[in-house]
């Protein structure tokens, strides 16, 4: 089953991030100064995921692939790992749609 992993970094912001049952990293948030704007953060990726415009698919100057969720206020609220192939982000998006929504969130910042 995914989960989402709420943690909080060295620097003391707080983070989350979404994983595959296999254990694998499908995206990651930017920090947060409250854990609350991280667990809101969270909420965007569930509603925003499956939203037309939601998602933003991109590659990066080192050749990877990647996407991204956006809120409808257009910022940034995730971002993929990167990927080799165009195809691979396809599939991370899937699993974002397909998991995202019902994924538990795992608090280890506590």
């Amino acid at each position: 089953m995914a989960k989402f992993e709420l943690y909080q970094s060295k620097q003391g912001k707080h983070h989350f991030r979404l994983k595959a049952s296999n254990g694998q990293t499908i995206l990651s948030s930017q920090g947060y100064a409250q854990k609350s704007g991280a667990k809101n953060g969270i909420e965007s990726v569930r509603k925003n995921a499956g939203r037309d415009g939601g998602i933003e698919r991109f590659e990066g100057k080192n050749g990877k692939h990647y996407f991204r969720i956006k809120s409808t206020n257009g910022q940034t609220v995730a971002s993929s790992q990167g990927y080799a192939s165009a195809s691979g982000v396809t599939n991370g998006i899937a699993s974002v749609q397909k998991n995202a929504p019902d994924a538990d969130v795992v608090d280890q910042s506590e």
